[in-house]
């Protein structure tokens, strides 16, 4: 599976300070694990940002601190919301003889033959997945190949997953991935929504006419 390797120091500053840290375009951070103390760290900005863009946390983290290297996943990111810039990491430290769990996205690959024959509507019900494996073992993500849908009401479940070597997946077998249902009809849509063609439009012109009124009055 892929690794991302990234430089890091141990970090004196901690507290409010850590702002400043972020002035000087830099990240703070900290690595934790089952057989280590927790370490401060200080990571380039621009480098940590572009290498865990859309990472995973299954993916693992290879951190240089000090001459040593730590194999980690990330487990927490905290964020400017406003900004969308990243304030703060949590690293957890893994041992490679040791089982971990994570998250494993689901993508799906492929055609439905129930879609292109009957029209049929692919509903994706579960996009990932809790399974347990040693470090080097986690996969970035599952695949789901479609080309086994060919009728409407077929569905993938969880039991139906083709997994990798020495990998369990956690969740209920039974639990459904994805699944093929009929296509729904506009005369459906218009029934459920409880409006007819033309009835929308003047709704909403006539509600502005009146709020306009309220204002001015």
């Amino acid at each position: 599976m892929e690794q991302v390797v990234l430089k890091a120091e141990r970090r004196q500053v901690i507290g409010k300070k850590v702002k400043q840290l972020r002035r000087e375009g830099k990240l703070p951070a900290v690595l934790y694990g089952k057989h280590i103390d927790p370490i401060p760290l200080v990571l380039d900005y621009r480098e940590a940002e572009k290498a865990l863009r859309g990472l995973s946390t299954s993916t693992l983290v290879i951190l240089e601190v000090e001459g040593q290297r730590h194999t980690a996943v990330v487990r927490e990111r905290q964020k400017n919301y406003i900004k969308g810039t990243l304030l703060h990491v949590d690293f957890q430290a893994l041992s490679l003889t040791e089982k971990m769990r994570a998250e494993v996205p689901v993508e799906l690959e492929g055609e439905a033959p129930a879609v292109k024959t009957y029209g049929g509507v692919l509903v994706q019900t579960l996009e990932s997945v809790e399974i347990e494996s040693l470090p080097g073992d986690m996969p970035e993500h599952l695949v789901v190949d479609l080309s086994a849908l060919a009728e409407i009401g077929d569905s993938i479940t969880v039991a139906d997953l083709v997994l990798p070597p020495n990998v369990k997946v956690l969740e209920d077998p039974d639990e459904t991935i994805v699944v093929v249902t009929a296509p729904r009809s506009e005369e459906d849509v218009e029934a459920a929504s409880g409006i007819t063609e033309g009835e929308a439009e003047p709704e909403v012109i006539a509600r502005g006419k009146e709020e306009e009124e309220e204002e001015e009055a």
